[in-house]
């Protein structure tokens, strides 16, 4: 049964990735509740997380069961072991989701929409490209041509490198990581674009929005984290509650007619539109998730722009 979904799936949405010039998607996602994993393709290697979840199997008939999902994927999907990376996918609060838990640095370089990312395998629990935002990446591209763009919690840069490839006059990529932005700095190096001309900013985002700024914005992207009390930041951070003061402090920092992209993975997540001042929300995310993700709560996004 295994077998079969992963096979149908492969051929079905590897199909479709070929035609939009993507060698990196997600081939199964928890589909049949007795396998919770997710299955995500990037060029000829696997990334497999496990879900974590409550099971009654004793450790001896778990670890049989992980034995038979292993030797079900090689076969299935027609790839060696040296090939697969294994995850195991808790629920993840703060900057967690972000540490690194190996060492052999398994970078390969993969393709999406003509551009090219480096992705670590093995190192972190993400891999450095979130597959899901592939179609809100694509449409700053398309907004980018003459903009000044300001990417916030820009993990490893992937939206920066977009708006870069699409014409943006300038991109101002901040996160709190030196490690992320350096993976920044080297997605846009292997896509042939200079960083001279774009910033690269290490600085906790909430106190950024804080400081006064004569640079005002055209095209913002915002996907904070859902939860982080990283001890370099001086305070929390949870994107139900600061959602308002992110947004507007944006807004201040923007052009009038200026689009704000604001984006959240919290499964909870509502809206608050009373406490948004001087601009429209349209919620867009039933648009920017990609047909390879049939979990459809998988991000929420919205576009908000400034009157």
């Amino acid at each position: 049964m295994f077998a079969n979904r992963l096979q149908k799936m492969q051929r079905h949405i590897g199909k479709i990735m070929r035609r939009q010039d993507v060698s990196c998607y997600r081939i199964y996602d928890a589909d049949l509740p007795e396998f919770p994993l997710a299955v995500d393709r990037y060029g000829q290697h696997l990334h497999v997380a496990e879900y974590q979840r409550k099971h009654s199997l004793t450790p001896e008939e778990y670890e049989l069961w992980w034995q038979h999902c292993r030797q079900v994927l090689e076969t299935a999907l027609e790839t060696p072991p040296a090939h697969i990376f294994y995850k195991k996918r808790e629920q993840q609060r703060g900057v967690r989701q972000y540490e690194k838990f190996g060492g052999s640095q398994k970078e390969i370089i993969v393709e999406e929409g003509g551009l090219k990312f480096i992705v670590n395998l093995s190192d972190y629990l993400d891999t450095g490209l979130f597959l899901d935002h592939r179609i809100t990446r694509d449409m700053v591209r398309k907004m980018a041509a003459g903009k000044q763009v300001l990417n916030l919690f820009a993990y490893t840069g992937s939206f920066s490198v977009y708006a870069a490839a699409g014409g943006a006059r300038s991109v101002t990529t901040i996160d709190l990581s030196n490690t992320y932005l350096q993976w920044a700095k080297r997605n846009f190096e292997v896509n042939a674009i200079s960083t001279a001309a774009h910033d690269f900013v290490r600085a906790d985002v909430k106190e950024w929005l804080r400081q006064a700024s004569a640079k005002k914005f055209d095209l913002v992207i915002l996907d904070p984290p859902t939860f982080s009390n990283s001890k370099k930041m001086p305070d929390v951070l949870d994107v139900q509650e600061d959602q308002a003061f992110l947004i507007n402090q944006c807004l201040k920092k923007m052009n009038p007619g200026g689009v704000l992209f604001f984006s959240t993975n919290f499964r909870k997540f509502k809206i608050d539109v009373e406490n948004i001042k001087g601009a429209s929300i349209k919620d867009i995310s039933a648009q920017t998730i990609p047909a390879d993700f049939r979990n459809k709560k998988i991000h929420y996004c919205f576009e908000i722009i400034k009157h």
